[in-house]
């Protein structure tokens, strides 16, 4: 028997299988896929088996079960597949090879909307409803696509303020109930459905915790969150949360979260601005003269 032959796209197979399963691990790390890929790993390890030693009752029960395993794997983790899809697809969008293209579509539109016209009202907003012992559960919206959120609420389309967050977030307030969406510098909807998190939380933690815990799960999204019990001010984001914030540490974490991208933004439209600025400067010279004479 002699050595296994292996070419370089036998080595380029094997890193990229070896990558797209470290990142589906890193998906499904800590919640209940975990058990679930483990089960159906021991599945068809014995269906293997079971060939190999020829259990031919065995083998087609077990091959009956792996052949229908890929529907069942789309039906079982529908949940870590879209999360996984939306993860690429937001990658792509920023550093990805179709970056250009969204670039072009978006008309060099900002991605990140987290600007002093919108953090300001939230934080003073959060801080009144801390003293109040007022619930609150506020998501501003980054790159990712928040449509099918938005979708599950009261659609609003008004400008931020604390006294409007205040009302909506007001205990006898019909919208009180859900999460507020803020896009495009805007509250755009209100009593807002998010997911809960299937990650394992602290006891502790509340309904509007595991909601925000849910969502940047599965998106890009900054929440903001204001207990009802307590008055605790948190802030979460890629599935990390901050708890116990005052107001100025609330605003210096939002400005943070937010601040990398936009920082981009801005290398990227100043050295064209300053072209501009100096040829604007050299017409300016060229026509004084001829004014002169």
């Amino acid at each position: 028997m002699g050595f296994i032959k292996m070419s370089i796209m036998d080595v380029v197979d094997i890193l990229l299988v070896a990558i797209i399963i470290y990142y589906i691990y890193k998906l499904i790390r800590g919640t209940q896929a975990t058990s679930i890929l483990a089960g159906i790993l021991v599945i068809y390890i014995s269906w293997v088996v079971a060939r190999a030693f020829n259990m031919e009752l065995m083998s087609g029960i077990l091959g009956s079960v792996v052949n229908v395993g890929l529907i069942a794997l789309i039906i079982i983790f529908q949940s870590e597949i879209r999360k996984f899809l939306q993860t690429l697809g937001s990658n792509s969008q920023q550093t990805g090879p179709l970056a250009f293209f969204y670039k072009l579509i978006n008309n060099g539109k900002a991605k990140h909307e987290i600007i002093d016209d919108v953090i300001d009202p939230i934080v003073r907003a959060a801080g009144d409803m801390s003293r109040t012992l007022t619930g609150a559960l506020i998501v501003i919206k980054q790159d990712g696509s928040l449509d099918d959120i938005i979708a599950t609420g009261v659609k609003i389309d008004a400008n931020i303020t604390p006294s409007l967050i205040r009302n909506i977030f007001f205990k006898n307030s019909p919208l009180h109930d859900g999460a507020m969406v803020v896009s495009g510098g805007r509250i755009t909807a209100a009593k807002c459905v998010l997911p809960s998190t299937k990650s394992e939380v602290p006891l502790h933690f509340g309904m509007r915790h595991r909601a925000a815990m849910g969502i940047c799960e599965e998106s890009d999204a900054i929440v903001v969150v204001v207990s009802e019990e307590t008055g605790a001010i948190s802030v979460a984001h890629k599935g990390k949360i901050a708890r116990g914030l005052t107001e100025t540490q609330l605003k210096s974490e939002l400005m943070r979260l937010g601040r990398v991208a936009t920082e981009k933004e801005e290398q990227k439209t100043e050295e064209p601005a300053i072209a501009a600025e100096e040829s604007a400067s050299e017409s300016d010279e060229t026509k004084t003269p001829n004014q002169n004479e």
